[in-house]
């Protein structure tokens, strides 16, 4: 059986899931893993069947470097019976180059090194994990997709900073990440809430311990919250969001932090561990009586909130809004908060349907409705892959 191997690759684990292909380029998912501890002495590599969320392998990984924590996850293939037609991985940065799913060759590595100032943190994962990939199985095909090519529709007005010319045309600009995540809700969307509000103006949150906003119309991205990196934009599990760009001066001149520092403030040490002083995890803080915890939520929903009315400025409007991701897809009480201060535009809760995370959250009557929507980032990178080895 031939299939895809979808890698989400992070510094200490990657998530991986395996699809199986059809010869109509139909892609589906057979099972789901997670690689954790790499690098490290001994690393943990579980992986689940699909489709009754069974174990179908848990053990150890020695030693745990990413080379070898793929060569099981390729054992693994080879003991079903599978031929890998691709490895594909999630990119978080494109740059200009990329508006679509491409196959990996030295001419796109290349320009993906020249993207690494734009996503410090991200950017070396994702090549670390072709580098891995290749090092295991020089002539496997490997294809790249991108958080960044979703948002290529936008209006080129909004990727503008207020900067000089010659910086723009070195690249610092508005890039918008999480495009696989809006990409896979937009596939999903007519299926949930219908074929003609899914053509609406319809904002999407993004919440996990990486959180964002965008606004779709016809399906394609109109607005998104991030900007040039993945810390602008909504307050998030570690990150400040929109930051005025003095407080980072401040810190150098007057706290002597250097880059360094500064980066791990930004990227490390700020929303909603810096704020609570306790935890990054949205469930710590809700079940939490400290103050703190209580504040750092509240700014939470509250920066949501604004950014969404930001958002449906640049739209001309809203239709509907979907709720994603971790914290989006489970926490009703995230959900209430934003919704409260959204209620001015027409959304009016149904809280025994938020308290069950049902698809629709607001009443029949609402002007506008509100949606849960599960993401699925691995099946939107195997839609593309499939599309992409379909066309030969």
């Amino acid at each position: 059986m031939r299939v895809l191997l979808i890698l989400n690759p992070g510094s200490a684990t990657f998530k991986f899931e395996f699809f199986a292909l059809a010869d109509n380029g139909e892609a589906t998912p057979r099972y789901r893993g997670l690689v954790d501890g790499v690098g490290r002495d001994s690393a943990r590599l579980l992986i689940e069947r699909i489709s009754d969320n069974s174990v179908a392998e848990d053990r150890q990984i020695q030693p745990a470097s990413h080379p070898d924590a793929l060569a099981a996850v390729f054992a693994f293939a080879r003991e079903h019976g599978y031929t890998l037609a691709a490895v594909t991985h999630r990119i978080v940065h494109g740059g200009p180059f990329f508006q679509r799913a491409v196959r990996i060759d030295a001419d796109v590595i290349a320009k993906l090194e020249t993207l690494t100032p734009l996503a410090p943190l991200h950017q070396p994962v994702g090549l670390a994990a072709i580098a891995a990939v290749s090092q295991a199985d020089p002539d496997i095909t490997q294809i790249a997709c991108f958080d960044t090519a979703f948002h290529t529709t936008q209006d080129p007005l909004g990727a503008r900073f207020a900067i000089a010319q010659r910086w723009h045309d070195a690249g610092v600009r508005r890039y918008s990440f999480h495009g696989l995540s809006y990409a896979a809700i937009a596939h999903r969307l007519p299926g949930v809430v219908g074929p003609e509000l899914a053509e609406g103006r319809v904002a999407v949150l993004h919440l996990g311990s990486g959180s964002s906003a965008c606004i779709l119309h016809r399906r394609q991205s109109v607005a998104n919250s991030t900007g040039m990196s993945a810390v602008e934009g909504l307050m998030m599990g570690t990150r400040p969001g929109n930051l005025d760009p003095e407080v980072v001066l401040w810190w150098m001149e007057n706290a002597g932090m250097d880059i360094a520092a500064v980066r791990r403030e930004l990227y490390k040490a700020s929303g909603l561990l810096g704020v609570s002083g306790i935890s990054a995890d949205m469930r710590e803080l809700l079940a939490s009586s400290e103050p703190a915890a209580a504040l750092a939520v509240e700014l939470y929903c509250y920066r949501a909130a604004r950014e969404i009315g930001a958002l449906a400025v640049q739209a001309g409007g809203l239709d509907a809004l979907v709720f994603t991701a971790g914290t989006g897809q489970r926490s009703a009480p995230v959900r209430e908060k934003i919704l409260a201060r959204l209620a001015w535009l027409g959304f009016d809760l149904d809280p025994e349907a938020n308290a069950a995370n049902a698809a629709r959250i607001t009443r029949d009557g609402s002007r506008l409705s509100a949606w849960v929507i599960a993401t699925d980032e691995e099946g939107q990178m195997a839609r593309e892959a499939a599309a992409l080895l379909a066309e030969g």
